[in-house]
């Protein structure tokens, strides 16, 4: 009876080690690096993601809207605190640079799904350029519905608006504090 235990034990330690190793993800390539408007498929970011300004104040958080049509808030609004250059939160192709409704919009396809929308925006790129992280893709602009001076960061996986924050080191932790010391 022992020795079914133990092989049953061990058939489960083989297919769980199975499963974790073919869910593991494989590691990612480097970036590719080339001219600007050299490709215009898609490249996934590998680092981190960065905060489109190098200084800034939150002015309007990312709020989820309760269903698809409902009022929610779907990006983060920032107020620079010094230079009004937007930069490339990762790279990836640019997917559309134009004026729409009066204010001028950047959206950067990351690939895997992750596309950027950032708004206002004054910017020389067109569709195709490629862009690097951290790389300066225009300056801040005037009009849309963020508050004057106030850049809009927008991102989309697979189209469904997420939080940034996701993808900026996640949503940073509560602390617990002692109550009633």
């Amino acid at each position: 009876m022992r020795t079914i235990h133990g092989a049953v034990r061990a058939t489960l330690v083989l297919v769980l080690t199975a499963v974790l190793v073919a869910a593991t993800p494989a590691p990612a390539a480097a970036e590719p690096v080339g001219r600007p408007s050299e490709s215009t498929t898609p490249v996934p970011s590998t680092a981190g993601w960065l905060w489109p300004l190098a200084g800034f104040r939150i002015v309007q958080p990312y709020r989820a809207p309760a269903h698809a049509y409902a009022p929610g808030h779907r990006g983060i609004d920032l107020e620079p605190r010094g230079q009004h250059g937007v930069r490339a939160p990762a790279g990836g192709v640019i997917a559309f640079s134009g004026r729409v409704a009066g204010r001028g919009i950047l959206t950067i396809d990351h690939g895997d799904g992750l596309v950027t929308t950032l708004e206002p925006i004054t910017s020389a790129l067109v569709a195709g350029d490629r862009v690097l992280r951290g790389q300066t893709v225009g300056t801040l602009s005037t009009g849309g519905h963020t508050a004057p001076g106030a850049l809009h960061f927008g991102v989309r996986r697979d189209g469904v608006y997420i939080n940034p924050w996701v993808l900026l080191g996640g949503v940073p932790r509560a602390v617990l504090l002692p109550c009633c010391s």
